[in-house]
């Protein structure tokens, strides 16, 4: 079994590149993100969701399902900066050449972290190898949107057409499963000005553990698992999560068996 990597970022308004671009130099951070949200209805019909480029990466979440086990967590510690995630990230990828699985990870979280790799000047040649040097890669790889080492579920569902998009929460949700838990995107920002970097995370977790479940029930639908294993690979989950003492991950467990 190839090892699973399914990943979910949290971000924040990148505030060094607002001061930057738009000379909002004598602001303060939350000052410069308000400007920068502001700017950015202006030039849309209301949105206030910056472009890509715009955005800082605070958590990212992970569970890694290889061999026998499965895993649910954020990479780095509290207190690990934004190079140390994107670094944790490539080196995932360098040591199991994972299938990455996400939801919305094509049109968000891949083209963030690839905006804040160039930041940092963090690399990853595992992540962008295309073939020259793995002969494998050029008929699968990461970047392609139509190659599997990279699963945007959110994208395939929808059979590539935007129009047919749907959210995470909703999906997930009709399938039997927790869906959002705690707070949204929308409020990412606002927790992290209260200093609650730790609920971001764990709301980071609790939407990658809603990612990996949809994932399943995809495998299974097209043929690449039966519905036996199926609920084995449900069960391993719960199971694994019955053990862990964090308490937004035994209020996911509790209320995914509460919807049966």
């Amino acid at each position: 079994m190839n090892p699973i990597f399914v990943f979910d970022i949290e971000t924040i308004p990148d505030v060094n590149a607002g001061r930057k671009l738009h000379e909002f130099t004598d602001l303060d951070d939350q000052a410069v993100a308000e400007a920068m949200f502001a700017k950015r209805r202006a030039e849309t019909d209301g949105s206030d969701f910056l472009p890509h480029y715009l955005h800082q990466i605070v958590a990212i979440s992970v569970v890694l399902r290889s061999r026998d086990s499965v895993k649910v967590w954020s990479l780095g510690d509290l207190d690990a900066n934004e190079a140390e995630l994107l670094e944790r990230f490539y080196s995932g990828i360098a040591r199991f050449t994972p299938t990455l699985v996400s939801w919305n990870g094509s049109g968000f979280d891949l083209p963030v972290i690839h905006y804040r790799s160039l930041v940092h000047g963090v690399a990853g040649p595992r992540y962008w190898e295309t073939g020259a040097d793995d002969n494998q890669f050029r008929y699968n790889n990461y970047l392609n949107r139509y190659h599997e080492r990279h699963t945007d579920l959110m994208d395939v569902l929808a059979g590539f057409q935007a129009r047919a998009n749907a959210p995470l929460d909703k999906i997930a949700t009709m399938l039997g499963f927790p869906g959002k838990m705690g707070m949204s995107g929308a409020n990412v920002w606002d927790n992290y000005c209260a200093g609650d970097l730790a609920g971001i995370r764990n709301y980071c977790e609790t939407d990658v553990l809603n990612t990996y479940l949809v994932y399943l029930r995809f495998e299974m639908v097209r043929g690449h698992i039966s519905e036996s294993q199926y609920l084995d690979e449900c069960q391993l989950l719960q199971d694994t999560l019955e053990t862990q003492a964090a308490e937004h991950l035994q209020a996911f467990l509790q209320q995914w068996q509460a919807a049966g």
